[in-house]
């Protein structure tokens, strides 16, 4: 007989389980699946391209974020985390992937960029990584989406943690009509896996985030490969800020 729950936390541990056919892809245990996703660097991966996203640019570019402590979710082969260390962030980037946080920590090398922190683990869990916000941006491009429905939680839980009163949260996830899962959140439980990844509206974001401002939500642009930039259409790219105590 086995009686083992008694935190949240052991509540989000077994709801994980429930996800078996997928549950390697986001686990910590689950490094070994992203590594052979990273392993074959030639693969056409769209984002597996040397570029910063175009929507992180823009933010740049207009202002909207100004150089500051940085976290990247799920950072990857590191694009955009070199990006923001081009421009003066100190920046923690974090990925479950030990293939694709060596890739990420050659790419730094080869560009001599500094500032960046590279970690492997999982941010969601007690004691995966050891984060040293408070942070001014927290940067996710295409971490959320693999998340299970009962781990967006966990991810309030973090932003809550480590983003900083002013600061930003930035990401793009899978739209809703264009990429990614439609399913009901009941039904993932059923299925016992995400499909891939899920899809988001608009409204769906806007209310999972609604303890923080809404500065713009926008489909990320198409871009080109001569473009200087990543960008793919069926994305939302979505850019919030934490208020101020003063402003709550």
């Amino acid at each position: 007989m086995e009686r083992n729950i008694r935190s949240v936390e052991d509540v989000l541990d077994l709801l994980d389980g429930l996800f078996a056919k997928e549950a390697d892809r986001w686990t910590d245990g689950g490094a070994s699946w992203w590594d052979g996703f990273y392993a074959d660097r030639s693969k056409p991966v769209p984002f597996f391209v040397a570029k910063p996203d175009e929507n992180l640019a823009s933010y740049a570019e207009r202002g909207l974020i100004t150089p500051g402590r940085a976290l990247d979710l799920g950072c990857g082969p590191g694009r955009n985390a070199l990006y923001l260390a081009s421009l003066g962030f100190e920046v923690d980037a974090v990925d479950l992937s030990p293939t694709a946080v060596a890739w990420a920590g050659e790419r730094a090398r080869e560009a001599g960029a500094t500032g960046i922190r590279f970690h492997c683990g999982d941010a969601f869990r007690p004691g995966g990584v050891e984060l040293s916000g408070p942070y001014d941006l927290v940067y996710d491009s295409g971490c959320f989406h693999h998340l299970p429905p009962h781990r967006r939680v966990s991810y309030l839980a973090l932003l809550e943690r480590v983003l900083a009163p002013g600061g930003h949260l930035a990401l793009t996830c899978f739209a809703s009509g264009a990429m990614g899962s439609e399913s009901a959140d009941a039904d993932l439980y059923r299925q016992g896996g995400l499909g891939g990844g899920l899809a988001y509206t608009p409204q769906s974001l806007r209310w999972i985030f609604s303890g923080l401002e809404e500065a713009e939500l926008r489909r990320m642009r198409d871009e080109d490969a001569r473009s200087p930039y990543f960008g793919e259409p069926f994305l939302w790219t979505a850019l919030f800020r934490r208020p101020s105590p003063a402003q709550r």
